[in-house]
This record gives C-alpha cells, structure tokens and sequence, in this order.
C-alpha cells in the first residue's frame, strides 16, 4: 500500500511539474494543484512556439539557425513581448495531446505531458525539407492559423520546407525557387515604410545574405503585402539562375490566411544578419504583429 501512494505521489508530482492540471487525487477527491513556486510561469504572457528542425532537410547550409533561435528568444525576453519556446522536433505541432517518451510517455512511471499549438500565440518555423508531420498534424496547424486567427512566422528555409505539401505554400505564401546570387550584398526597396517590422530599414540599404527568389506560384502579389523588395539594379539579372523577369524578389510580406497572421522574410541565412540591429528590429515587430494582431495585409503591386 506504502509503494502504491508512493508511486502515486511521484506520478502526480510529475504531471504537476509538467504544467499540465494534475489527474484527481481519487475518483471523487478534489483534485491536485502545483504546489506554490510550480505555477505556469507564462500565464498571461503572449508565447511563441519557434521549430528549428532541419532534421528532413539540408544538414549543413544552415548552421546560423541555432544562433537564430537563441536571438529570437533573447529579443523576446528583453522586450517582454512574448516567452519563446524552442523546439529541434515537431512533436507539439498539434492539437492533440503530447506525452515524453520512454519512462515519461503516457502510462509510464514519470508520465509526463507536454505542451500543444492551443497553448501558444504564434509558430515561428524556421525549417528545412519535407519534415514529419503527419496529415493530422499538417491539419492542425492548418487550421491553428486559419480558424484559430493565430500567427504564423517564416523565417529563410520555412520556404524550402514541405514543398511536396501546397497547402503549406499557400499559407506561407511563397516557395522557394533558388538563390541566384549566393550569399551577396543587394539594396532594398521598402514598399510599407509604415509597417512596424521596416521601422529600422530604408530603401537604398544594403543588406548583405542569401536573397531568395520565390516560384511563380502559389507566390502572388494578389496574395501577399510585400513589405520590401530587391532592387534589381544593385544584382546580376543576369546570373544563370534568375528566373523571374518581373524584377519581383521580396525580402518581407505579410498576408492573410483565414482568421489569422502570416509574416515571412527570405533574410536570415548568416550568423552576422542576427548581429544586425534592423533584423532583429524586423524580426520582434513581427512576432509582436502575428501575436497580438493589428494591421491587416493590403496586397499591392510594386511601388
């Protein structure tokens, strides 16, 4: 009887220091709450939910995203804009329920749960190849950005990610096509100057990273809010792999889908982009749009 309460007790302090709401202490008894100091420490506050897997995709041309990830918690931290919670696995893109493994899977002897896209404001992936999410999952997060009204960030490679699945391109907004110019210097147009995220950017800057180039669809200006583009005159148009002859290379948008937010910026690829003060400046009033809302996307054509 002594080992039974124990390992009730123990079972029970597990769930309670995984954030979740403790099972009852009996079938008719009331039931546990953490004990003071074990609260969930983000109630109240907006979180973001950051998918740094490349696990699907390329192993070695993105090795800026851990540094990435660690400025993006640290800009939400100092801002007090939001609690970032990072993640190498997709285990949480969903709306059912998430459990640990092994000892700490469901039924386990330190069951523990985890956290679901009901928990957070916004997702922020910045991803690469096909990835494993599984149908059900690819519906849910579907539907956590269009029937829910959250946000959802991509950050460089989330437009190289799940391309064998367009409903996520449509969402997103773009797919990647290539890089014509490698890691390069190219000036910039701002076309929404009064769109919080350009704040720190200017037409005529330069901005030194691997510029992308999107797929003629689903990537549509009927469907997007450029926010800044290239200027084509400051690149080699004519570089073997420039396939577009609109002149038409965002570096920003945002847009609507459904009820909810979508932000994507093809910057990002270098350590040194997330040392610069007008990224991190575009990255945190981006966060803070797809968490909170305010202005909606106007779609437009090139100004």
């Amino acid at each position: 009887m002594k080992i039974a309460l124990r390992f009730a007790a123990c079972a029970g302090l597990a769930l309670m220091l995984s954030g979740q709401t403790p099972l009852p202490a009996a079938p008719n008894g009331p039931p546990r709450t953490p004990p003071p100091g074990y609260q969930d420490a983000y109630a109240g506050k907006k979180r973001l939910l950051v998918i740094a897997d490349l696990s699907t995709g390329n192993q070695s041309a993105h090795m800026a995203v851990s540094h990435a990830v660690s400025v993006i918690e640290q800009i939400g931290r100092e801002s007090g804009a939001y609690v970032t919670f990072i993640r190498t696995d997709m285990d949480w893109i969903t709306k059912g329920e998430t459990w640990g493994k092994f000892d700490y899977a469901k039924g386990g002897p330190k069951q523990a749960r985890g956290k679901n896209l009901d928990y957070f404001d916004a997702v922020l992936f910045y991803t690469n190849g096909d990835t494993t999410l599984s149908p059900q999952q690819k519906q849910d997060l579907l539907d956590y950005v269009a029937k829910d009204g959250k946000g959802f960030i991509g950050i460089h490679t989330a437009t190289a990610t799940a391309t064998n699945w367009p409903e996520y391109g449509e969402m997103l907004g773009g797919v990647f096509d290539n890089h014509p110019w490698m890691i390069s210097d190219a000036k910039i147009i701002v076309e929404r100057p009064g769109f919080p995220a350009m704040k720190g950017l200017k037409t005529g800057m330069v901005l030194k990273d691997e510029h992308y180039q999107m797929l003629p669809n689903p990537y549509s200006r009927d469907k997007v809010d450029v926010l800044a583009r290239i200027d084509t005159s400051s690149v080699n148009m004519a570089a073997p792999m420039v396939h577009r002859k609109d002149g038409d290379f965002p570096v920003a948008w945002i847009k609507s889908y459904g009820q909810g937010r979508v932000f994507y910026s093809g910057l990002g690829h270098t350590d040194a982009s997330w040392d610069d003060p007008r990224i991190r400046t575009m990255v945190l009033e981006a966060v803070k749009w797809a968490v909170n809302g305010g202005e909606k996307p106007v779609p437009h054509g090139m100004k």
